[in-house]
């Protein structure tokens, strides 16, 4: 496994552990924190359908392997992976379940990481850091390392952080839309993930303005 990691603020980080990762850039990762396996499963299948790339299951809720094995066996070509990994036990498990990629709480130092082998660096929490400002600050340094922002991240501010640097943003509520898993409503996260990627891409390209 190739490793990244996240910043959790001064010199608290997260790995984030990718193996077989694709090449070229992760444009969009979502996390998904699971009330029950066939919720789960059907949102994620709306995310994927709606354009999502990169999907993260959170390890400390319910059934949260059962939806790796399920989705890797679903969509064999799509990365997912397992969050807050906190012992070798579980990274095990992740891995065994199929998990293509881990992430748990570590203290390291960017440039460390990434002269060790890290492909990627995801920034968390993000916004509580300095946002976009902040992904600027450290592309700086760090011009040729590859951030990927997360937490706090909605649609209509994915282009800053695209414009200001990240490599890739970490969605969760701008596409599992709290009302929406409640009431199962799968065809609006499938529309919430068009419209991110949407801005995702346009941003990309160099315009992060889009029709709502």
């Amino acid at each position: 496994m190739n490793i990244g990691l996240s910043s959790q603020g001064n010199d608290a980080q997260t790995f984030y552990i990718f193996s077989n990762s694709p090449s070229g850039v992760i444009l969009l990762c979502t996390t998904l924190i699971i009330d029950s396996v066939e919720t789960a499963v059907e949102a994620a299948h709306a995310a994927l359908a709606g354009g999502v790339s990169v999907l993260e299951v959170v390890v400390t809720t319910p059934g949260a392997l059962e939806v790796i094995k399920v989705l890797c066996k679903d969509y064999p070509s799509v990365k997912f992976g397992v969050g807050t990994v906190l012992n070798i036990e579980d990274a095990r498990k992740a891995e065994k379940a199929g998990a293509q990629f881990l992430m748990s709480p570590c203290t390291v130092m960017i440039f460390s990481a990434y002269t060790a082998g890290a492909e990627a660096i995801k920034i968390y929490p993000v916004s509580a850091l300095g946002g976009e400002n902040y992904i600027s600050t450290l592309k700086k340094p760090f011009p040729t390392i590859p951030l990927i922002a997360s937490q706090g991240i909605t649609a209509g501010s994915i282009g800053k952080y695209i414009t200001a640097g990240a490599s890739a943003v970490v969605l969760s509520d701008a596409i599992f839309n709290k009302e929406a898993m409640m009431k199962e409503d799968f065809d609006e996260i499938q529309r919430l993930a068009q419209l991110v990627t949407l801005e995702a891409s346009l941003a990309r390209k160099g315009n992060s303005k889009i029709k709502r």
